[in-house]
């Protein structure tokens, strides 16, 4: 059953509450943005109050259980959407001891990893007891990977080539273009950007590049922006010639198709079909559009 706004509001309370009082010194939990946590408590405890209007946002502090813990401490930067717990929360995990691949790498296996075992289940300890147990391993990782045996996350991580299709309710903003063409330059990706409404954006490289750029764009403000589809595929043996081979679409540009509509912002999709219908992605339009293209 689906649950309520109320009821997601009243279980994000409780776990904030859990939360101060295992964790009461404000070097291990902190509220980052009290109005937030106050209006979702007046939210939660009254019928005829408004949803709050931004999210809860506070940091976990975690020392990781290892030899030399006292060198290394990782904060948790964590934000509660909405529909939380219904949907996952938000979490970024920082270390001044991470490199930015390192970083990547490990925020995206916290990600599959609340996938696989918390959707719908209030899930904050249990995202906090796996970065106390694993976070240790990134900072050492990549030091032992420089040597001639490579474990498997290592590998792994620049072994996938990555597809994302992303919608948004629409893509006018100048600036957000400029960064989500930049951005693609700067991470090897492919694609292309429709803007208008709707705006579609298609970037496909190494998987860790993609997550990167999906964890940028996603914190620019958008009235709507959400993955529609993701492809994944395996590449053997890695290497520039593969990826070359799994690339459909040359370095990422903007496609403007006969722009129509008093602000010249609604494309023909039409054409939109028709391009990607020769790039071999047709299929794509019906998820975007829930329509067959013709």
């Amino acid at each position: 059953t689906e649950m309520t706004n109320r009821e997601e509001a009243e279980m994000q309370m409780s776990e904030l509450e859990l939360l101060s009082s295992m964790f009461p010194s404000e070097e291990e939990f902190t509220v980052t943005d009290q109005l937030a946590a106050a209006e979702l408590k007046h939210y939660a405890e009254n019928e005829s109050a408004e949803m709050p209007s931004s999210k809860v946002q506070f940091i976990l502090n975690v020392k990781p259980e290892v030899s030399n813990a006292s060198l290394v401490e990782f904060s948790m930067v964590c934000a509660l959407p909405f529909k939380y717990p219904t949907v996952l929360p938000e979490i970024t995990v920082r270390s001044s001891l991470l490199s930015r691949a390192q970083q990547i790498h490990l925020n995206s296996d916290l990600k599959t990893y609340l996938m696989q075992n918390c959707s719908g289940e209030p899930c904050m300890l249990s995202a906090r007891e796996w970065v106390k147990d694993h976070a240790a391993a990134y900072v050492v990782k990549e030091l032992s990977s420089s040597s001639v045996t490579t474990s498997n996350a290592v590998q792994s991580e620049d072994t996938t080539f990555t597809r994302l299709w992303i919608y948004s309710h629409h893509i006018y903003n100048k600036q957000k273009r400029k960064n989500i063409i930049d951005w693609a330059k700067e991470l090897s990706l492919s694609g292309f950007c429709m803007p208008g409404k709707p705006g579609v954006v298609c970037v496909e490289g190494l998987q860790s590049s993609c997550e990167e750029f999906w964890s940028r764009v996603r914190r620019l403000t958008w009235k709507r922006i959400l993955i529609r589809h993701r492809e994944d595929v395996s590449l053997e043996g890695g290497g520039r010639a593969e990826i070359q081979k799994q690339r459909k679409f040359p370095p990422l540009e903007e496609k403007c198709f006969d722009a129509h509509g008093a602000r010249g912002n609604h494309m023909d999709l039409g054409q939109l079909y028709r391009f990607l219908e020769e790039k071999g992605c047709a299929d794509i339009f019906q998820m975007y559009f829930g329509v067959e293209g013709h």
